[in-house]
């Protein structure tokens, strides 16, 4: 590619070849826009390299980083290191950016010169594409929400992938910032629209997947724990306080489980996958009831949603 993309759309890839064809598809069938595709393969050990090689050779739009095993964080701050375009655009492996999502996103930020970060919405589905439910966010005070410190009230885009910014002001804030193993979104995105705005496209232009392991669901507590350090992290920087001292409370915040732990939460991944079917009278529902009792037993709730329905 000779010359500078509008946009270059950032993903990490560990392990993911079971869906990397299809999200990559989803990204590569974009209309309208000028774009390149940053491929991060952090020490996948599955078929994903051969894809992803496979997909260099045909598409120059495709550029590949491969490293070691460093985690999603570092491998998004190599990707939008490399990255060449305006702006900047997350996908994640397993999720599919819909029909014109690019280019409407980079409409809307480009009709916009104070806009720091623009995101959509997100449908979400269950790991074999259930659909559970779709998250569209209020276009109406989207950076107070993203601003507020009040853990209980803030708000931000309806996923990480949802989102698009100017590769500039990401550079200018910081970027990702890898003490932040879990809610480096969050962090990134408070950042920048304390230098912009957060504006929503109140359409679902991406699709998410949620599986049984994913960070979301298996480190809730983990998620948790770190989002009140980057709001404490925003209360001093606007302060002008150094939050150094937080970002080294941060850092050994990592995927630190037991086997025991791990089977439990996945138990809890399981049922609240049943429990968005069953809101929507979908009969596949107990089969996530079952599996979250076989891993867990003891899981009450699970047992209740079998018995009385």
């Amino acid at each position: 590619m000779t010359d500078s993309p509008d946009i270059s759309v950032v993903m990490s890839v560990y392990n993911g070849a079971m869906h990397l064809r299809k999200t990559i598809d989803s990204v590569l069938s974009q209309k309208g826009v000028h774009f390149e595709f940053v491929i991060v393969n952090d020490g996948s050990t599955d078929e994903s390299p051969k894809i992803l090689e496979d997909y260099a050779s045909r598409d120059a739009r495709v550029r590949l980083i491969h490293q070691e095993n460093q985690g999603l964080t570092i491998a998004l701050i190599r990707g939008c290191a490399s990255a060449k375009g305006i702006y900047i655009a997350r996908q994640d492996v397993g999720d599919i950016s819909l029909s014109g999502r690019l280019i409407k996103q980079m409409e809307c930020v480009n009709e916009r010169p104070d806009a720091s970060l623009v995101s959509c919405g997100t449908r979400f589905v269950g790991p074999a594409d259930e659909f559970l439910y779709e998250v569209v966010r209020s276009p109406s005070n989207a950076s107070e929400r993203l601003l507020t410190l009040d853990p209980l009230k803030i708000e931000g885009p309806s996923s990480h992938p949802s989102t698009i910014f100017p590769r500039a002001l990401y550079h200018q804030v910081g970027g990702y910032r890898s003490a932040f193993y879990f809610a480096q979104d969050l962090d990134l995105w408070i950042r920048l629209t304390e230098q912009g705005e957060h504006f929503v496209l109140p359409e679902v232009l991406y699709q998410a997947g949620v599986s049984v392991q994913s960070i979301s669901g298996l480190y809730r507590q983990e998620q948790v724990e770190t989002a009140k350090l980057i709001l404490e992290s925003a209360r001093l920087r606007r302060k002008g306080i150094s939050d150094a001292r937080v970002l080294e409370r941060a850092g050994p915040i990592r995927p630190s489980v037991s086997r025991s732990t791990n089977r439990l939460r996945r138990a809890k991944a399981l049922y609240f996958i049943g429990s968005c079917l069953r809101k929507r009278s979908d009969p596949v529902a107990t089969h996530y009831f079952q599996e979250a009792l076989r891993l867990n037993p003891l899981h009450v709730k699970s047992a209740v949603r079998l018995l009385f329905g």
